[in-house]
């Protein structure tokens, strides 16, 4: 799968798990993005000038913290393969 396709994929899981997806300038410290949570809504911001491959890893990154029972099984499958592994945050 390309990886357009996967980022495509990987912000509908988002989408589904009501988490919000931004591009933002970050700064070199931070790296390329990650999850955090704002008023008690997960976010995941990702810096605008990574690469596609890098904006895949992030995002399946920070989805795999979360509970993804309520995905298709494809998608969980999908952050899995794409994502290191993490502990779920509560």
């Amino acid at each position: 799968m390309k990886p357009d396709v996967m980022l495509e994929k990987l912000e509908d899981a988002a989408t589904q798990l009501r988490v919000k997806v931004s591009y933002e300038v970050l700064g070199a410290a931070i790296g390329h993005g990650g999850l955090c949570r704002v008023k008690g809504e997960y976010r995941v911001i990702i810096d605008k000038r990574a690469s596609t491959e890098e904006r895949v890893t992030t995002l399946a990154a920070s989805l795999s913290r979360l509970d993804l029972t309520s995905l298709p099984e494809a998608l969980r499958d999908l952050i899995d393969q794409h994502a290191p592994s993490m502990k779920r945050a509560s």
